[in-house]
Order: structure tokens, then C-alpha cells, then sequence
């Protein structure tokens, strides 16, 4: 009973992924200019939006031209209380500043491109995140489930949210709440659709990249399981994978802090 009740709001997720197809081929064409120009597609998530990122890349069947900005403080809460707790995350994802004091790790370029991803749009962290890229000249791809964004307020101090800093704006198909099954007599809805949404934009994403790279000559190396290509060759495909990540990211860092106004 519960189940079906469960799949059947997957469903309805598909069907409204399915109706993005022009959205996620523009995402798919900025990232993958980016990364035929030797540049990168920064990624962000906080919380559970981490989930998002670390599908995109590194992971069996993605591959590299993607910076993957995870930080610890914001992701890192499975003890969930405590040291390191849900508490303190929740906390320094709505401090100003902070997207600011991460982003200055790295040189950005108007050549790349982003994906911000956060289920509200409605926190600090993510917003200034994308904010900060749009200043940087840089398109960006915000993930966000648009009922649950627009039932819920804003920490923002300007009373803005994160697909007020997007260039596109994809949807999870999630319902306000994220929860989706109804329990009897039971007060709060369980099992959120978020994470299913956003992992079916993220994959189709891939593939269309994965597609124009292809195309152009410049076809990526893959992080392929042995039983599909052989252990030999997953082998290399790993290695060569993580060389080209870290020559890609190199760039980041290469004139950091050197250029002048």
C-alpha cells in the first residue's frame, strides 16, 4: 500500500523531468563548452544536496571536467548530534559570508559554468553561492523542487533565493515537504522524492555532455566497472580519469590571488 503509494509519486517525478528535456540540453551544452575549453563546471550542495554533486562526479559512469565543492562543515552530519552534528551544519548554512570565503579558494573564469543544487532555494550558503558565480560572469544551472521552494521563506536578507541567481532553473518534481507517502494516523508525510528527481536530472545531464564531447573529438574517460570493460582496462580508465580531474583543477589554482585589478 505504502509502496505503490511511494512509486507512484515516482512517476510523477519522471513525468516532470521528462517535460525539462529543452532545459536539460541548454544545461548540457554550457557544461560541456566549459569543459571543451579546458575549464571546469563547479558544483555545490549543502546538506543533502551533497547527494547531487557526488553523482555528477566521481562515481561508476561520470567522468571529469566537474569541480566538486563539498564542504564538510555544511555535509558532514551523520553523527547527527554531537561534534560535528545536523545542529552546526544546519547552523553555517545560513551564515552569510561564508559561499564568499569558499569560492576565494579558487580563480574563476567566465568560460565555466555551475550547478548549484538546494531543495528550498531558500538558504544562505547556496544562494550567495550562485549569486557569486553570476558576478563572476558564470552561467549557472540551479536544482531546486519548485512547490517546496515556493511554500517556504527565505533566509536570505534580501529576501532572495536561489533561482533568483540561476540562468536555468531545473526541477526535482518533489512536493512541498519533499515527503511524499501519507501514513495512517501518522502527523508528517515520510520518504522524500527530492533525491530522485535530482538524480534523474543530474544523470541526464551526464549523458548529454557525455554526447557532445563525444561528438566534438574529445570523448571522456569514464569510470567503468571491471565486469563491463575488463579489470585491465578499468584500471586505466580510472587512473587517466583522475590525472585529467587533477590537471583540470590545477587550473584553479595555477594564478590564484596574482591578478590585479
Amino acid at each position: 500500500m505504502y509502496t505503490q503509494q511511494y512509486l507512484q509519486s515516482c512517476q510523477r517525478i519522471l513525468d516532470v523531468v521528462r517535460q525539462q528535456e529543452k532545459q536539460i540540453q541548454q544545461a548540457a551544452s554550457w557544461f560541456a563548452d566549459s569543459i571543451l575549453a579546458d575549464r571546469l563546471v563547479h558544483l555545490f550542495g549543502a546538506g543533502h544536496s551533497r547527494i547531487m554533486v557526488e553523482e555528477m562526479w566521481p562515481r561508476y559512469g561520470s567522468f571529469p571536467g566537474f569541480n566538486p565543492i563539498v564542504e564538510l562543515s555544511l555535509t558532514f552530519h551523520n553523527q547527527v548530534s554531537g561534534a560535528n552534528g545536523q545542529r552546526q551544519a544546519m547552523f553555517l548554512e545560513n551564515r552569510v559570508g561564508l559561499a564568499e570565503r569558499i569560492l576565494r579558494n579558487f580563480e574563476l573564469s567566465p568560460v565555466d559554468s555551475a550547478m548549484v543544487v538546494s531543495s528550498s532555494g531558500c538558504n544562505i550558503v547556496p544562494i550567495e553561492m550562485a549569486q557569486l558565480f553570476q558576478q563572476a560572469g558564470i552561467k549557472v544551472v540551479a536544482i531546486i523542487s519548485r512547490e517546496h521552494s515556493e511554500a517556504s521563506d527565505t533566509k536570505h536578507p534580501d529576501a532572495k533565493k536561489l533561482a533568483d541567481f540561476a540562468d536555468l532553473v531545473l526541477d526535482t518534481g518533489a512536493p512541498a515537504g519533499d515527503a511524499m507517502v501519507k501514513i495512517d494516523d501518522l502527523e508528517s508525510p515520510v520518504s522524500p522524492g527530492s533525491t530522485v528527481g535530482g538524480c534523474m536530472l543530474v544523470n541526464s545531464i551526464k549523458a548529454e555532455v557525455a554526447g557532445r564531447l563525444t561528438a566534438a573529438g574529445r570523448p571522456p574517460h569514464v569510470l567503468t566497472a571491471g565486469c563491463v570493460v575488463g579489470s585491465g582496462r578499468a584500471t586505466e580508465l580510472f587512473e587517466a580519469a583522475y590525472d585529467d580531474h587533477a590537471r583540470a583543477v590545477a587550473r584553479l589554482y595555477m594564478n590564484l590571488g596574482l591578478r590585479t585589478e
